[in-house]
């Protein structure tokens, strides 16, 4: 086996199948990169049994082939070289690598090709086109939300509800919710439900560039395909909770205020927060919004006032200060609307204005707060 190609070109689509490569494993075969050169194209398949991607790379191909070679050795020997042509020369009987530049010689030794996990032929009936930067938006939008939760495996996801002129996503860990519509999608032909892993979403972020991607979706998988990559992720075959019923509708307090101004003000002010709550304490007032916190362990406290526009009769509600961090950090607006009903109910965010065709719902559960 036989090739050579230039380190800044393998380096692009090994920085891609290095993100699916589990960090430990009970299999140590899965700690490798599956190389297969036919003709002048290099395939690069990585899998953590969960996730497979394959990236395709021209190279100069002189001997086609097979073989596994550890990703970390050749992912960090890649990235440390400048942009020269490696040579790659390959025994796929003893398997024994060698990388030869203009200056240098690399030896390292792989596993057979034989102990790869096959990737399984994808077969799905249904294909859905969809804009890359859309799904990248998508994405970035919910999945800070999802959960952690491994007891609760349908909200380590996000949940795509494709419907016939609009596309939602939804993600929740329980303290907070996400929902985004985007009406400028439509899938007439194929109506779904399905959760993908958060894990499998932040490599797609990573790969969608510009122009359309590829989708196909079959009952316990999807495939992602991008310009030269294939992402195969297994689906959350969970039933996800039903959101909307916790999204409140009688919540008729408004509060708009300065996304700007509110974020790095409740950033300022959790620093004398609790270490084990992150509790703050939003006291609402005809258009001033006091933002304050304490930590009765060290006697430290600190407030600060900011305007706001609000109309309705006084109240006070505590948040964990990382979730409101969060949720103004992903809107995109240069104001937060604020809903509420109770000091005890969820309250909804929103950004005004909103993306055209876009609707974006986060919801935050309160904290109780100690008089």
């Amino acid at each position: 086996m036989k090739f050579s190609v230039t380190s800044s070109e393998l380096q692009k689509a090994l920085s891609k199948t290095i993100g699916v490569v589990p960090t430990r494993s009970t299999l140590p075969i899965l700690e490798n990169l599956f190389f297969d050169v036919a003709k002048n194209v290099l395939k690069i398949t990585a899998t953590d049994l969960e996730i497979s991607m394959t990236v395709a790379v021209n190279v100069k191909g002189m001997e086609d082939g097979v073989i596994a070679i550890p990703a970390k050795r050749i992912v960090d020997t890649i990235r440390a070289l400048p942009d020269v042509q490696v040579v790659f020369t390959i025994d796929t009987e003893n398997n024994k690598i060698k990388m030869a530049t203009e200056n240098g010689e690399y030896s390292l030794t792989g596993e057979s090709s034989e102990e790869f996990p096959t990737v399984p032929q994808f077969k799905g009936e249904n294909e859905i086109a969809i804009e890359a930067e859309m799904l990248r938006h998508l994405i970035g939008k919910t999945s800070f939300a999802v959960s952690t939760d491994e007891l609760r495996p349908a909200m380590m996801g996000v949940l795509f509800q494709l419907k016939d002129s609009e596309i939602r996503a939804v993600a929740t860990d329980g303290h907070r919710l996400v929902r985004t519509i985007n009406r400028s999608f439509s899938s007439p032909k194929f109506k779904k439900e399905i959760v993908i892993p958060s894990k499998a979403l932040a490599l797609v972020a990573k790969l969608a560039e510009d122009g359309k991607s590829k989708i196909l979706v079959n009952e316990s998988h999807i495939l992602f395909q991008f310009d030269g990559t294939t992402l195969i992720s297994r689906l959350i075959e969970e039933n996800y909770p039903n959101y909307e019923t916790v999204i409140p509708l009688d919540n008729d307090k408004a509060l708009a205020v300065s996304r700007d101004q509110m974020l790095a003000s409740v950033r300022r002010v959790s620093l004398y927060s609790s270490s084990t709550t992150h509790q703050i304490r939003l006291s609402i007032r005809k258009n001033e919004l006091t933002i304050a916190a304490e930590d009765v362990d060290f006697g430290s406290e600190a407030r600060e006032t900011i305007p706001c526009e609000y109309s309705s009769e006084e109240m006070e509600i505590g948040f964990n200060s990382s979730y409101v961090v969060d949720v103004l950090t992903h809107l995109e607006a240069d104001e937060a609307v604020f809903k509420f009903s109770t000091p005890t109910r969820a309250g909804i965010v929103s950004p005004r204005p909103q993306r055209e065709k876009e609707d974006v719902l986060m919801l935050i559960m309160p904290v109780r707060l100690n008089n």
